[in-house]
């Protein structure tokens, strides 16, 4: 019997992982990425000696990817290597005191002691109601379909109990008093594009999440993942095309049929996965009279997450004698008043919040000798804002260094040998994501489960969405669980 075929759109983490997953159960399968090597969102940038994770650097639930691996009875041990990260992040507010944050609970018993002895309690109580949040949301309902209303109504009663309705900034102010403190146990939201305001508490559980598995980096960067599944994908028979921009999902009698390509090739498939943006993949890649869910409206309807700032650097000393960690929040004046200018009012703020990214404090491998290696990532309004990013992109690259100058990295601006930044357009037009959103689709309740693009295509019912914007959401959890439905989703519906 001839091998039925699959094509996946995109070569981020989940159009990576669900290609590897059905080269595995014997499918034909192959990767269209219009970019010049894989990756996505984890694409690499080289420069100067230096290698840079363009996409996510905090690896939780490793298990995940020893999952795919399995599954074509391989070791993923001997494809990448994971090392543990001490502490998970060094948090500092904005006069540059630190609270170091790890899974080990009396060392973060001891670091709340530091600010606020009366919140132990209170902290000891938010980590027991998170892990029934986290036994429903995650182990239950990740790697559910919810392709149909009946799905979301069975699990209400549940979400209700567990005060879904509520934002994670609201359910941890429950039980911590300390404002530094609420900060530090509820910023989550804001790695998977959600802002702690709004983001339904169920998010709550990423904090139970990186406690039950702890937070690793991939030695040789998140781009040695990518290039060890890309590798095992090969060795499963897959193909690969670089370069290959899509310029249309082909439809017939209701079905999706194909590709074609930007230099007019076709090329059929007995099924589709995008893990392009879904807005993009509805919008420009299918033609509106096809669409009777789909349709352009719902998707110009739909909140997007914030978007990103990204400057990545390299120096030509060691900062080993810093205050920083590998992974560093560094929080500024305000909270609440600066994710409401990025979320709420869209406008481009005078002060910041940054995540502050050093690997080579961890894998020196990743920049020259006696060098040191960052990435630096502000949140900011997606482009509904219209901060005209051509002229405001230099001057805010320079406030941010002139921040990190004069309070984490002194002589930093003159011993900088390497350098690149990305901002919203980038999201837009080389990401192909709606808004410049560097997350897709904004996880409110409104917007989760259910009510979030689909894993399978209400119009076509052998194309099939994974990635950040479809559900379960963001963050590699949930982008490799998607993978996992669509796996599914596939060989049930092509057997």
């Amino acid at each position: 019997m001839k091998k039925r075929k699959v094509i996946v759109i995109g070569s981020g983490f989940g159009g990576l992982a669900t290609a590897c997953r059905l080269a595995a159960r014997g499918y034909e399968v192959e990767i269209f990425e219009k970019r010049d090597k894989l990756g996505g969102r984890g694409y690499v940038y080289e420069m100067n000696g230096f290698k840079f994770d363009g996409g996510p650097t905090v690896i939780t639930a490793p298990f995940m990817f020893d999952d795919i691996f399995q599954a074509a009875g391989r070791n993923r041990a001997d494809y990448v290597e994971f090392v543990p990260v001490n502490p998970f992040y060094r948090i500092f507010d904005h006069q540059g005191k630190e609270f170091n944050y790890n899974n080990d609970p009396e060392y973060i018993l001891s670091e709340i002691d530091r600010w606020s002895p009366e919140d132990k309690k209170g902290y000891q109580e938010f980590i027991a109601t998170t892990k029934p949040i986290f036994e429903k949301g995650f182990l239950e309902l990740a790697d559910q379909p919810f392709l149909h209303v009946t799905d979301m109504l069975k699990v209400a009663p549940d979400l209700i109990r567990l005060q879904s309705y509520k934002s994670v900034y609201q359910y941890v102010s429950q039980f911590v008093s300390n404002d530094f403190l609420r900060m530090v146990f509820s910023f989550h939201p804001l790695l998977v594009g959600g802002n702690p305001f709004e983001t339904t508490s169920i998010y709550a559980m990423i904090h139970y999440l990186e406690r039950e598995w702890g937070v690793f980096f991939a030695k040789g960067g998140t781009g040695a993942i990518v290039d060890a599944m890309e590798k095992l994908f090969k060795e499963l028979g897959g193909k690969v095309h670089l370069k290959a921009e899509i310029q249309e999902i082909l439809v017939e009698d209701k079905k999706v049929s194909g590709v074609r390509l930007a230099d007019g090739s076709i090329h059929r498939a007995d099924a589709i996965v995008s893990n392009a943006d879904p807005a993009f993949t509805y919008t420009r890649l299918i033609q509106p009279h096809y669409r009777r869910v789909n349709t352009n409206a719902r998707y110009q309807r739909m909140r997007y997450s914030m978007s990103l700032f990204v400057i990545y650097f390299g120096t030509n000393r060691r900062y080993t004698d810093s205050r920083l960690a590998h992974h560093n929040i560094i929080l500024g004046p305000r909270y609440k008043g600066l994710l409401d200018d990025i979320f709420k009012k869209k406008t481009l703020a005078d002060d910041f919040s940054l995540y502050l990214h050093m690997p080579t404090i961890t894998d020196p491998s990743l920049a020259p000798e006696g060098h040191e290696a960052f990435y630096v990532l502000s949140p900011v309004p997606h482009l509904g804002s219209g901060v005209d990013w051509k002229t405001m992109a230099r001057p805010y690259r320079d406030r941010i260094m002139q921040f990190l100058e004069d309070n984490y990295l002194p002589g930093l601006q003159s011993s900088i040998v390497a350098e690149h930044y990305i901002d919203p357009l980038h999201f837009q037009n080389t990401l192909n994501s709606y808004q410049g959103a560097a997350f897709s689709v904004e996880p409110i309740l409104t917007q989760s489960a259910w009510f979030r693009p689909h894993n399978r295509s209400e119009d076509f019912s052998n194309l099939y969405l994974v990635g950040a914007g479809t559900h379960p959401g963001a963050g590699l959890p949930g982008v490799l669980s998607s993978a996992v439905i669509a796996e599914n989703l596939i060989s049930e519906d092509l057997q």
